[in-house]
């Protein structure tokens, strides 16, 4: 089943030379990249302050028409919705933790013209998602908790993506499988084999290359789909 699914690399934006950012972005994605992360934190759900929607339309301005995929790790979320879909958002993301209305923030998303997803922390159950898969067209699970960048990848999500990849396969629509946390190119397989579609790499993108050759991700992105291959 796994080899039916067409699998997405999202880089994430925590881990990009911000100084640059335009110029890395458009890189990944000539490397084979498929989809820009954006990781949002607000300081109040998660210790840590990042990316806004300002910044979401200037990669828009700056010609980027790949999918953005913003995770929100704010709290509440309600109001930042509209603005990130304004800004050019193609999925938005939230945790249901910071939603006092998890089924009106989905439908606001969706109403605001963008594809809506529910993020489930390592220790969060997948309770809601029962609740709303219909609602659902991203379920993005968090392979670390969430706040920072470079964490290693907790094992355990691999079975929680086995139930998840069950409960969407069970509801018959069509729902991306997302992981975010510590995946690289070490473990990217397992995470396939496990039910995930779609994978976050902050680090083990944009990092590996830094640390190498600050243009080449042509590498790294390879290697992840050479893995993916022999899921």
């Amino acid at each position: 089943m796994n080899a039916k699914r067409e699998y997405w690399i999202a880089p994430s934006i925590l881990a990009a030379d911000l100084a640059r950012l335009g110029e890395e972005v458009r890189r990944a994605l000539a490397a084979g990249a498929d989809i820009v992360h954006f990781d949002v934190m607000d300081n109040h759900y998660v210790p840590n302050l990042t990316f806004g929607p300002p910044l979401c339309a200037a990669l828009r301005k700056h010609g980027v028409t790949a999918p953005l995929d913003v995770h929100l790790m704010v709290k509440p979320v309600d109001r930042i919705i509209p603005d990130f879909a304004e800004a050019g958002a193609s999925y938005i993301s939230f945790h249901p933790e910071a939603s006092e209305h998890i089924d009106r923030s989905l439908r606001l998303i969706r109403d605001s013209g963008c594809r809506a997803g529910l993020v489930f922390n390592p220790a969060t159950p997948l309770d809601v998602l029962r609740h709303e898969i219909e609602q659902v067209d991203l379920v993005l699970l968090m392979s670390v908790n969430p706040g920072f960048g470079g964490q290693k990848f907790i094992p355990a999500t691999y079975e929680k993506l086995r139930e998840a990849r069950k409960l969407i396969d069970d509801s018959g629509r069509d729902i991306r499988l997302e992981v975010d946390g510590g995946v690289g190119v070490d473990n990217i397989a397992e995470a396939a084999r496990a039910g995930a579609d779609t994978f976050v790499a902050g680090s083990a993108i944009f990092g590996a290359a830094q640390k190498s050759d600050p243009n080449d991700y042509d590498s790294v992105i390879a290697a992840m789909r050479g893995q993916l291959a022999r899921a």
